[in-house]
């Protein structure tokens, strides 16, 4: 196949065949072998590295997970470091990622390892998926990366590899329609591989072309500038900086919506951020 046109066209006259299935795994593969990315978290078969790698990588590009995966993992380098670390730590070594809910999660997942699973990530995704934080996709693809188990699963990259080859000129694509597709074409003998394959494949193609609009899923993030990410993100960082801090002092220092801030505050405290007694905040 010279062309991924010719590719599909062989593929409308053909169908999902073993045939068409080797050839689709022949493309991908050609590109994982000439442009595949060294990460540091493809370097291990630790589960808790792959852990820390894949909730940090829920919505934050990878060249920001670069700067933070190698100190956070230095600085809890296993469960029990990170489940007796305090709140304050752990998420001043999250600084820079953003969607801090996500640190929450980490330390709350590791005493729930030790304590339930001697210390050792289950493998199983509906065991995973018990984990505070951690969801269908997440579950499957820890299962996948971490105990090369053959799990389906979707996101961004494979989307977008999917509707490349497989839907072109066709817009509002469910992940309906593709994840037979993913089924079909799994390498089931070594799943850690092919999905870094469809990763690093899906990634270029997301630089080159615009695929992610023809998703039916497809939602254009909301601004960031005043959102409430913007302020929860604010208060953080003063509370990291001047923890414990009056709600007034904090309120005057932020110079936004005092409603705004407020509210955010009372939801960061239901999420376990912060605490809040009479009208002074500290980091939980």
């Amino acid at each position: 196949m010279s062309t991924i046109k010719d590719f599909y066209s062989f593929f409308m006259e053909q169908g999902l065949t073993s045939t068409t299935i080797l050839l689709f795994q022949q493309i991908v593969r050609q590109n994982y072998l000439q442009r595949g990315r060294i990460l540091p978290w493809r370097q291990t078969n630790n589960p808790y590295h792959i852990l820390v790698s894949e909730i940090m990588l829920q919505q934050t590009p990878v060249s920001r997970v670069l700067k933070k995966y190698d100190e956070f993992i230095t600085a809890f380098p296993d469960f029990t470091a990170l489940a007796t670390a305090p709140l304050h730590v752990v998420l001043q070594k999250w600084q820079g990622l953003g969607y801090n809910r996500r640190a929450i999660a980490l330390k709350q997942i590791a005493p729930e390892v030790l304590s339930h699973y001697g210390g050792a990530l289950p493998s199983c995704p509906k065991a995973l998926q018990k984990l505070p934080g951690i969801g269908k996709y997440t579950a499957s693809a820890i299962s996948a990366i971490a105990f090369n188990q053959p799990t389906i699963f979707i996101e961004t990259n494979i989307r977008a590899v999917y509707i490349y080859i497989f839907f072109i000129n066709k817009k509002g694509i469910t992940d309906h329609e593709i994840l037979p597709i993913v089924e079909a074409t799994l390498d089931r003998d070594n799943p850690r591989e092919w999905y870094y394959a469809l990763f690093d494949y899906g990634s270029m193609l997301k630089k080159e072309k615009k695929l992610t609009e023809r998703s039916a899923h497809y939602q254009q993030q909301d601004p960031f500038k005043g959102s409430n990410r913007e302020i929860r993100g604010q208060i953080l960082r003063l509370l990291l900086e001047h923890s414990p801090i009056s709600v007034y002092e904090l309120v005057d220092k932020l110079e936004g919506n005092s409603v705004q801030v407020k509210n955010n505050l009372s939801a960061m405290q239901k999420e376990g951020f912060l605490s809040l007694e009479a009208d002074t905040i500290y980091i939980a």
